[in-house]
């Protein structure tokens, strides 16, 4: 597996091998030892798997507060999406900035975004469908969110805003300056 951290080190690209003959594929796509070599400890506890039907489905910036925040490794199985994560810890000298990649049913590369980051994507085709693990249960009440278009954040989508396609959560969230999430950067 090919790991590549991104310009905020925290959020780490994962490229599976891919091994194919005249059957089809098999790629690995998650390792604990092998991640464990490269720092990466996680525990994963329950898989997500969404469907977006049109193109332009934007779906964040989401995260979960402590004491429930997760972990997220993401991947597209159908489709492509453009993944964005923002550095949401305060005191990180990368506080507020983003880091995005695409991510696709042809490059089979997965994001792996920490605690103290939130997440979203773009669907850059319709019918796409994103699976993603996540190390703590979901929980209502440490869900939160932030605008995803914050002009302070200035997140470089690829798509003109009257093409964004939200759910009405996503339409109102507040801007970063207005949440409080709870996460502290630690050295």
């Amino acid at each position: 597996m090919e790991i590549t951290r991104l310009d905020i080190p925290e959020v780490v690209l994962l490229k599976p091998k891919k091994f194919g003959d005249d059957r089809g594929f098999f790629i690995e796509t998650w390792n604990k030892n092998l991640l464990l070599e490269h720092g990466l400890d996680f525990d994963f506890v329950q898989d997500n798997h969404s469907l977006s039907v049109q193109k332009g489905v934007l779906r964040g910036l989401h995260f979960q507060k402590p004491p429930h925040a997760q972990d997220k490794l993401v991947r597209c199985t159908k489709g492509s999406i453009l993944d964005v994560a923002v550095d949401i810890r305060k005191g990180s000298p990368t506080y507020g900035k983003y880091v995005s990649a695409v991510i696709s049913e042809e490059n089979y590369t997965q994001i792996l975004v920490p605690k103290g980051f939130a997440h979203g994507f773009i669907t850059l085709e319709p019918n796409t469908e994103v699976q993603y693990k996540v190390t703590a249960f979901y929980s209502p009440e440490c869900d939160a969110g932030m605008l995803w278009n914050d002009p302070a954040i200035g997140i470089e989508w690829g798509i003109s805003e009257d093409e964004v396609i939200l759910s009405a959560k996503d339409k109102v969230a507040p801007l970063m300056a207005d949440t409080d999430a709870g996460f502290v950067y630690e050295e």
